[in-house]
């Protein structure tokens, strides 16, 4: 191991972010692959990388503090079995592989397509883990914030697991019948929930440690990754509508239960009209 001026890491901060960016390049590039891996096996193998590189480089250059070291491990568990249970879903499960090709999702896209998809893909997970990388580069010590932080995403994770879980327990009891049991009582999409949840986690621990313009690559990412789930919660109700809007017991069940955000009102996105 070798120890490095804490400055330095500052002074180089572009440079490191770059190397974040060539991480998660490799990380999602199974995209070229399958398009839609660039999304969703990518995204989580992508998180994973990218905290495995932060824990790394800080151990080796020691110069990584507990909280740090903390959420990167968070990063790889988060990245690991997100990216790991999609896969696993994509190639065994028959019915989903064929809800994906019913949407055009397994389409081939032309090569140009997929480098631009590929080069947003690397930089919108960089941007999504910036605050805690940032944190690093800055060299900030751990504080209340930081700590809050880590309690956000390992709650976000525990109930994104729970959420997916609940749901492969629920359509292999009934494959035909909507999910309304555990997690599912409270809100219609815990997972992707979670998936938000997760990334306020890794905002939230930024506090004290992001500085000045840094903030606005944490803020950009987090109101991307937040519009992005809540378009999939869309899509995902629009489905739903199609497969159980004329069983009487889905319609209360998604009249009465928030689409994405809990103990709210929210029931219904702007795209379902019902008579």
């Amino acid at each position: 191991m070798f120890h490095l001026d804490p400055s330095y890491i500052g002074q180089v901060w572009p440079l490191f972010m770059w190397s974040i960016v060539l991480v998660a390049a490799v990380g999602c590039c199974m995209g070229f692959k399958e398009f839609v891996w660039f999304m969703s096996v990518g995204y989580g193998f992508s998180v994973m990388c990218i905290g495995a590189y932060l824990l790394i480089f800080g151990l080796v250059t020691r110069q990584i503090s507990v909280a740090v070291a903390i959420m990167a491990c968070l990063f790889m568990i988060y990245g690991y079995r997100l990216g790991g249970y999609i896969l696993k879903r994509e190639l065994t499960n028959a019915a989903y592989k064929k809800t994906l090709e019913s949407t055009g999702s397994t389409k081939a896209m032309p090569i140009p397509v997929s480098i631009f998809m590929w080069a947003y893909s690397m930089f919108m997970y960089t941007a999504e883990t910036s605050a805690v990388s940032y944190r690093f580069i800055n060299q900030a010590k751990d504080n209340v914030f930081a700590y809050i932080g880590i309690v956000i995403m390992a709650v976000a994770i525990i109930g994104e697991a729970t959420a997916d879980k609940q749901k492969s327990a629920a359509k292999k009891e009934n494959p035909k019948r909507f999910c309304d049991k555990g997690l599912f009582k409270i809100v219609r999409c815990p997972n992707y929930f979670s998936e938000i949840l997760f990334w306020v986690g890794v905002t939230v621990s930024g506090i004290g440690a992001v500085k000045g313009a840094q903030w606005i690559i944490v803020l950009v990412a987090l109101a991307l990754i937040t519009f992005v789930m809540y378009n999939s919660a869309q899509r995902l109700e629009l489905r739903h509508e199609k497969s159980y809007g004329l069983d009487p017991e889905y319609q209360k069940y998604s009249d009465t239960v928030p689409l994405l955000f809990p103990f709210t009102k929210h029931f219904h996105s702007m795209k379902v009209y019902r008579d």
